[in-house]
């Protein structure tokens, strides 16, 4: 029998593996380019990078953040990226096991981070990753948690709320407040998750937007109209709700039992 320690360190591993290239998604799918060709490359010098330049984390760390040949600046959002995908992992090993469930959790949870980094950088959610996403949530959901009612029930409650938040705020405002790729996510998020959890994943969201567009504003480094990527913290919102979704419900619910 393999021990735990052993089989989450590989876990990590893959993790690892596939953060490096979620960050090939995360680069190269707002500019619309292909994630499988040509190999990474450096985007300064565009020389292509050698095996030992693509370990995760560990090549950032020992070339220090930095091209080897054009010394030109690599983000420390690399290595992050990688990691938190690791994280991701080990914790659905740790939650699910080694089953379906798990499997299409941190699936959905990788999809997640492209788009928090995407939306966070590019003001951008690829339709690529959420119009499939919501048909491949719903399609899960006949087999799995949280089951095609609740699925059904959250694609609709979750687009259609945020769409008629969006189309709400323009009559009134005569202004874009909210973009579509926003209304996707949200729908996409209802797929896998559920209506009660993506209702969570909305009020979260809401919230942290809130309180970050409230202190941007008072430190003077944005305004009333500043445009906040929504999606990220949809994105954040909904990692949040898979994880710790039905434990927060329960302790809420709790107050009126």
């Amino acid at each position: 029998m393999i021990p735990q320690w052993l089989m989450i360190a590989a876990v990590a591993l893959v993790g690892l593996c596939v953060g490096s290239f979620l960050n090939v998604c995360i680069y190269r799918l707002p500019r619309r380019e292909s994630v499988a060709w040509p190999a990474s490359r450096c985007t300064t010098c565009n020389r292509a990078l050698a095996w030992y330049e693509n370990v995760p984390v560990v090549s950032w760390i020992v070339l220090r953040g930095q091209c080897r040949t054009c010394r030109a600046p690599v983000s420390w959002m690399y290595p992050i990226v990688e990691i938190v995908t690791a994280l991701t992992f080990v914790s659905g090993y740790v939650l699910y096991g080694v089953s379906p469930t798990a499997a299409v959790r941190v699936a959905f949870a990788c999809a997640l981070i492209v788009l928090f980094v995407t939306d966070l950088q590019h003001h951008i959610l690829p339709n690529i990753i959420t119009v499939p996403g919501i048909a491949i949530g719903f399609i899960l959901s006949l087999f799995l948690p949280p089951g095609w009612r609740d699925s059904l029930i959250g694609i609709v409650v979750g687009g259609g709320t945020l769409f008629a938040i969006a189309e709400a705020y323009y009559r009134v405002r005569n202004q874009e407040g909210l973009g579509m790729g926003d209304v996707k996510l949200l729908g996409m998020i209802g797929a896998f998750l559920g209506w009660k959890l993506v209702l969570l994943t909305l009020i979260l969201a809401s919230f942290a937007g809130s309180v970050t567009g409230g202190i941007l504003i008072a430190s003077g480094r944005g305004s009333m109209k500043y445009a906040l990527p929504f999606g990220t913290f949809l994105a954040a919102g909904a990692l949040i709700a898979a994880i710790w979704g039905t434990p927060i419900i329960d302790w809420y619910m709790g107050f009126y039992a």
